[in-house]
């Protein structure tokens, strides 16, 4: 079985009770909404990546103000000629204030647009579960850095 780590940054950015979101394909069609940021490159620092993820996906120069934790999952997914792929991803959720730019939409890449939504809108969108988990995280600050849901560790 072959084994994939995936380590991202992602970021909170709320303001005026609204959150910044950029919408992203979805597999099998249609669209979600997710937390602006992305994967790190190799040697990069994960505060120098949120920051150049949002500036792709959104237009937004950021400044990161706080670690608000990390999300870990695993999932099996199928791999070419049966070979399975065992994928690890780490995702550290950040809390980001803007400090410039003007929203844009970002051309060619993994998402096709960025929008402020109302906080209360958020769970009524097509979204990815990161979205929930970065804003529990968000809302509670806790001290581990992982939120608790339905018994479960995040």
């Amino acid at each position: 079985m072959r084994k994939k780590l995936r380590v991202a940054a992602y970021a909170i950015c709320v303001r005026d009770g609204q959150l910044l979101l950029a919408r992203s394909p979805a597999p099998g069609g249609g669209f979600e909404w997710v937390l602006p940021g992305g994967g790190m490159e190799h040697g990069e620092d994960p505060y120098d990546t949120v920051v150049r993820e949002l500036v792709e996906e959104t237009g937004y120069l950021v400044e990161p103000t706080s670690l608000l934790g990390i999300d870990s999952s695993r999932r099996l997914f199928p791999g070419r000629f049966g070979r399975n792929v065992d994928h690890h991803g780490v995702r550290l959720v950040y809390e980001a204030r803007i400090t410039g730019g003007e929203l844009r939409f970002e051309a060619n890449g993994s998402t096709d647009m960025a929008a402020w939504h109302p906080l209360d809108d958020v769970a009524g969108l097509t979204r990815v579960s990161m979205v929930d988990k970065g804003l529990a995280l968000w809302r509670e600050r806790p001290a581990a850095g992982r939120v608790r849901t339905a018994g479960k560790q995040l």
